[in-house]
């Protein structure tokens, strides 16, 4: 064994393991090179083995790779065919570089643009353009629709036209809870922290963390109303009491709801089949404004029917 590896060691990229093949090539064992260190020297290479190897298959999607790599703590890891024909080896140093790849990807996707295939001061601006226009026109068209949610509830609106000032307070609350959530566990399922099985647990934390978070910032929320109507008070009427209420109570909802959605979608598009990294933060946050337009001004018009409705 040692004469072979002084002969051929040289032009191996790692001589970390070795790999033990059949006549026919077929891999059947890997055993480090303590191993051989720290055994006699006439101790045969089969009672080195524990028939025990992890492998990877050629057509294994690198992500997997990675992942194998991360669980398993290994250098090298052989490749082998469907026939479990020995390959060649993948060590942690190609399998860090197609990490950063796959990083980088998935950051682009989460900033609301396609992945980009090559340095960004190197990509021509014409292509630059086209790998973020796309995004931008779905998510302004998304941002249509809270205009249109807004057109509904213009009646209401003008009626209290003070509920128009607290607007972009609700809608931001939402969609940073729901950019929070999604950004978290589309992160959690890169390192395979989180499966599909795991759906279930992470609804029921996102729940619990999504009334915590919505109750401290609806109770900042109402404090805010009720302070400046003490220093400033004809800002927000007779009424700010309720209004604060409903600022509140709104806040609760909106953040709850931010939560779950940014959460759940990263996991349903999996499901799906699909890059949960396309369920990118601004993307949650606009389909949350929208929700989030008709969770508070339906609130309001529950609390305020009557005194300001």
């Amino acid at each position: 064994v040692f004469a072979t590896i002084r002969k051929y060691g040289k032009d191996s990229e790692t001589i970390n393991v070795i790999y033990v093949i059949n006549e026919n090539g077929e891999l059947l064992d890997d055993i480090r090179i303590r191993d051989f260190i720290l055994n006699p020297p006439h101790k045969k290479v089969k009672d080195l083995m524990d028939e025990r190897v992890i492998s990877l298959n050629a057509y294994d999607d690198q992500e997997i790779a990675s992942e194998v790599f991360r669980m398993n703590n290994r250098v090298a890891l052989p490749v082998v065919s469907n026939s479990n024909k020995l390959l060649g080896i993948v060590t942690i140093d190609d399998i860090l570089w197609v990490a950063s790849e796959e990083f980088s990807e998935d950051i682009q996707k989460i900033g609301g643009t396609e992945a980009l295939d090559q340095p960004y001061l190197d990509m021509p601006i014409l292509k630059l353009f086209k790998k973020r226009i796309v995004w931008l026109v779905v998510l302004f068209i998304g941002e249509m629709l809270t205009a249109t949610a807004m057109g509904y509830f213009q009646d209401e609106i003008a009626k209290a036209v003070v509920l128009a000032l607290f607007v972009p307070l609700i809608i931001s609350s939402g969609g940073n809870s729901g950019s929070q959530a999604s950004t978290l566990i589309i992160q959690a399922m890169a390192v395979g922290e989180i499966t599909l099985a795991d759906w279930w647990r992470v609804m029921r934390r996102e729940l619990i963390s999504g009334l915590l978070l919505g109750t401290v910032l609806g109770l900042i929320g109402f404090l805010r109303v009720i302070l400046w109507s003490q220093i400033f008070p004809d800002v927000y009427g007779v009424h700010y009491i309720m209004i604060g209420v409903v600022v509140g109570i709104s806040l609760v909802g909106v953040v709850l709801w931010g939560t779950i959605s940014g959460s759940m979608l990263p996991i349903i598009l999996k499901r799906l089949g699909a890059d949960p990294a396309v369920s990118s933060a601004p993307f949650v946050a606009t389909m949350v404004d929208v929700t989030g337009l008709v969770i508070y001004f339906g609130t309001a018009f529950i609390f305020l029917k009557g005194l300001l409705l």
